[in-house]
């Protein structure tokens, strides 16, 4: 079992930043593949960045360029930074792990609201 606390959602204006948090209740060392999903409304959840154990990080096309996903072990936490923002971010953004059991744990999900 695996608890997931995100922090960071809001309201910002296009163009503005937000940065994400998701701290997990277990060590990320035990953790594979940590990441994060929207949401929006009518909209499936779509993956939106992902950051293995070891670094490697992947974007949906969506984002490349605007979003960084990075975390840091010690912590248990992964980290969103999200910058350029448009008024399509807008979303409920999931921090989502994956075990190397395969199964995964999600978050209560945060609103990001992004005006135009």
């Amino acid at each position: 079992q695996v608890q997931l606390v995100e922090s960071g959602g809001g309201l910002v204006q296009a163009g503005g930043s937000l940065r994400l948090s998701c701290a997990a209740s277990r060590s990320s060392f035990s953790i594979n593949a940590m990441g994060w999903s929207r949401q929006a409304p009518g909209k499936q959840r779509e993956l939106v960045a992902t950051i293995t154990r070891g670094g490697t990080t992947n974007y949906a096309d969506s984002v490349k360029g605007r979003f960084t996903i990075s975390r840091d072990n010690a912590k248990n936490t992964v980290y969103l930074q999200m910058d350029s923002l448009k008024p399509e971010d807008t979303a409920v953004y999931y921090c989502r792990v994956q075990l190397p059991s395969a199964l995964i744990y999600w978050g209560q999900g945060t609103q990001v609201t992004v005006s135009s």
